[in-house]
């Protein structure tokens, strides 16, 4: 039986799509088995989408200190609907933001706290444009939560 883990992104910049790609690498790695990557862009998920997957990794924008509005619609459209169903799920997730990540990151733990969500790895935030060290975390972002897995 295989697990699937759900990447909803807002991708609007080179640099979050730098980061995506680097998520995707490492949750698509040959050495984790049994576990099905699916894409869907937050403006585009649904809530059948959420309820189908067995992990979550977010990517986000910092818009204005807050998650993008993309994020938030995926939010806003599958709260209630996956409410009590996708409790204890695991997650992670990916931002970029110039002038400060702290808000997102607040409002996501915020909205995946009462979703009954577990963090399963460190955020990866970037605030420049993402580097070595930075593609590396988002890769091992993608792996970590992907890993958690495998054999579900």
């Amino acid at each position: 039986m295989s697990s699937t883990l759900l990447v909803v992104h807002h991708t609007p910049s080179p640099f979050m799509q730098a980061m995506f790609e680097a998520v995707v690498s490492g949750a698509t790695d040959p050495e984790i088995e049994g576990v099905e990557v699916v894409r869907r862009a937050a403006l585009a998920v649904t809530p059948t989408d959420m309820l189908e997957a067995d992990g979550y990794l977010l990517g986000t924008p910092a818009n204005l200190g807050y998650i993008s509005g993309a994020l938030k619609h995926a939010f806003d459209t599958c709260y209630y609907p996956c409410l009590d169903s996708t409790r204890g799920r695991p997650y992670g997730l990916y931002v970029h933001g110039n002038e400060g990540t702290e808000g997102a990151e607040s409002a996501v733990e915020r909205i995946t706290t009462g979703m009954g969500w577990t963090k399963a790895a460190e955020f990866v935030v970037c605030s420049a444009k993402p580097g070595k060290d930075e593609l590396e975390a988002c890769w091992e972002l993608g792996a970590t939560v992907a890993a958690q897995l495998m054999d579900g």
